[in-house]
């Protein structure tokens, strides 16, 4: 019976020992191992098994993309400036053997160096240059830290200025020229909001006279061919009576040239036309020869007749 138990407790021993070293890596992690104090090799994702005793778990490395947000540093700029700079660095560890044996503190190695590559950068511009070209640091900042933390197996992705701290003096300098920048934009857009309304209001009176100027031009003309129509009306209306009278004059005339009248007849009509003519209120009357001897006729006719 002792013998069972002291059996069933060397089973129970040998069976924790087996699975205290079974490891299970998972997602986006690395297990560096070492080997009776060596490096040995890197687990990744899935199913291990450790050697008791005589290896171990030396590190757990993430290989996610990491944060490291360093706190604000001086630096001084061409002209004599002196402002803080912190700093945001994306970095990804891309070899955990590297990573654990390249470089103690890593991190702090990165922000050291971030550092010092920050001032020699900002040591050659000038203040006004520093606060626009915040793109061309961190990317300059960017290559330097790469090349530098490639034998830690680290791979920088990107770099950040997250904020520039010039002095005080300097910020209220800034920002009575942003008020000033501000109060001259506001002044330029009020000048060009009314010399734009000024236009439209000259275009509208503009657009206005041509119109009204464009009514009475059509007015004229609408008036100038009312009397033009009125006279062609009037004057055709003349003409036609004109051909009325002249074809009724044809007409007698005609009448008359059919009824073949006899010469006493036309020297009876000479007589009458020559009567109404007599009428009027002219002082001197010129006679034809022609109705003076149709007068003597007319005489000797009545004198015949009267003897009769």
């Amino acid at each position: 019976m002792e013998l069972f138990i002291i059996l069933a407790f060397i089973f129970a021993i040998i069976l924790f020992i087996i699975i205290s070293n079974i490891k299970i890596v998972p997602q986006s992690k690395a297990y560096v191992i070492e080997r009776l104090g060596a490096y040995n090799t890197t687990w990744q994702t899935g199913f291990h098994f450790k050697i008791p005793l005589i290896e171990r778990v030396a590190k757990i490395v993430s290989l996610k993309e990491q944060v490291a947000d360093f706190p604000p540093q001086p630096v001084i700029t061409k002209d004599n400036v002196t402002m803080q700079i912190d700093t945001v660095v994306f970095y990804q560890i891309t070899d955990p053997k590297l990573y654990c044996y390249g470089v103690e503190h890593p991190i702090a190695a990165i922000e050291n160096l971030t550092a010092t590559t920050l001032r020699n950068i900002i040591g050659e511009m000038e203040l006004d240059h520093t606060l626009t070209s915040r793109d061309t640091i961190n990317a300059k900042i960017r290559v330097i830290l790469d090349e530098a933390t490639d034998p830690w197996g680290i791979k920088v992705n990107r770099v950040e200025l997250k904020n520039i701290f010039p002095p005080r003096e300097i910020q209220e300098a800034m920002e009575k020229q942003m008020k000033a920048e501000r109060e001259r934009r506001e002044a330029i857009l009020k000048a060009e909001g009314e010399k734009a309304a000024a236009i439209l209001v000259a275009e509208g009176e503009k657009e206005s006279r041509i119109l009204s100027a464009e009514g009475e031009k059509q007015s004229a003309i609408l008036r100038a061919e009312a009397v033009k129509e009125a006279k062609i009306r009037e004057s055709e209306g003349e003409a036609q009576a004109i051909l009325a009278i002249q074809e009724a004059t044809a007409k007698g005339i005609e009448l008359i040239n059919n009824a073949k009248p006899a010469d006493a007849v036309l020297a009876i009509k000479s007589l009458e036309a020559f009567e109404k003519a007599a009428d009027g209120k002219a002082t001197k009357i010129i006679i034809p020869s022609d109705i003076q001897g149709i007068a003597g006729l007319a005489t000797s006719i009545k004198e015949v007749l009267t003897d009769k």
